[in-house]
């Protein structure tokens, strides 16, 4: 009887690790996955001038909110989440690097809209951001709505939806404002402190980041006005729905991971878990998770010890000073915001 039990038991153990086999197996690794792996190294286009989101820092090195999707994914499709090349590219630069070949994905405060994921040739993941376009400008000024701009000017970056809604906002408001048009944010922003213009315009993230580090943060104000809805998240070509769909899954399960309560320093004590949930997300215990995905069954294991959950990645990079920005509507459902995870099963 013990040794029919036994048997039993392997035997089961065996059909689950088959059937992870079997599934990692039948998944048809795409072009851009098998380019990665056979260099060795994910190309992620990035911003390098917008502080707390993406920026060289001292070393050298690019860091910041998007920049650690970047290292996610390659943590999840290489087991590195250093083997990262970074392409630091403008707003007019994107649509040929992502149709070109030139980058394997991009995660650049990049709003995901109609026209972008059809004609730019993208498929966008899930929304790592949720924003708005608003305007700054100074204290000084005394300008308090956007109805104060009239007669004035607003230097804005070309070839960004940021430049269409101000259009827009413009028309509908009936207003009288000179556009200035700048091609990166850096540019944009001198323009403004330079005095070119009275105020300018871009997400509110992107004017909080600049404003927070400026000389004098005191001296800049954002008016309480929301031009649009600024969804912002990763995209990579549509030549390749695998690792589109590696993309994604390795943003779901940060957030899962946080709704867990699985960090980088933690995640240790939830792989002997006897939570299924836990071991669907982690690929332990028999459970399929990578193996959906052509890739190690474990895969989120790995993304959550080299780069941590959601919460870790939001609070390393914008929770600190100087930005110090609140989550908002980029919390957790569960804490009354918009991230939501769909089940790992």
């Amino acid at each position: 009887m013990k040794r029919s039990l036994v048997l039993f038991v392997v035997l089961v153990a065996v059909l689950s690790l088959s059937s992870v086999a079997l599934a990692q197996d039948t998944v048809t690794v795409g072009p851009v996955t098998q380019a990665i792996l056979d260099r060795g190294e994910l190309i992620c286009g990035v911003n390098a001038n917008v502080p707390g989101f993406g920026v060289v820092n001292e070393s050298g090195e690019f860091q910041g909110f998007d920049v650690d999707f970047c290292h996610a994914v390659a943590a999840a499709v290489l087991g590195d989440a250093t083997a990262v090349a970074f392409r630091p590219l403008n707003g007019s630069e994107r649509q040929a690097a992502i149709q070109g070949g030139e980058i394997d994905m991009m995660s650049r405060n990049t709003t995901w809209t109609l026209s972008r994921d059809t004609t730019w040739g993208a498929t966008f993941g899930p929304t790592t951001f949720y924003d708005g376009q608003g305007i700054g400008t100074t204290i000084a000024s005394g300008i308090q709505t956007m109805e104060d701009l009239d007669q004035g000017s607003i230097c804005v970056q070309s070839g960004t939806t940021t430049e269409l809604n101000l259009t827009d906002a413009i028309t509908k408001r009936g207003l009288d404002i000179e556009v200035q048009t700048y091609p990166d944010a850096p540019s944009t922003w001198e323009a403004f402190v330079a005095g070119r213009c009275d105020a300018w315009t871009t997400d509110k993230s992107g004017i909080l980041s600049l404003h927070a580090t400026s000389a004098d943060p005191s001296a800049y104000v954002i008016l309480d006005v929301t031009l649009s809805k600024e969804p912002l998240g990763p995209l990579s070509p549509q030549s390749d729905p695998q690792f589109a769909d590696i993309i994604a899954w390795t943003v779901y399960g940060m957030i899962q991971a946080e709704e867990f309560g699985i960090t980088s320093q933690n995640i240790d004590e939830f792989l002997g878990s006897e939570d299924p949930g836990i071991n669907r997300l982690l690929g332990q215990n028999g459970e399929q998770a990578g193996s959906y995905l052509g890739i190690a069954n474990d895969f989120m294991v790995t993304v959550i010890r080299q780069v941590g959950n959601y919460g870790e990645v939001y609070d390393r990079n914008l929770g600190v000073a100087p930005f110090s920005l609140a989550r908002g509507i980029n919390g957790l459902w569960t804490d009354g915001g918009l991230l939501y995870a769909p089940p790992f099963r």
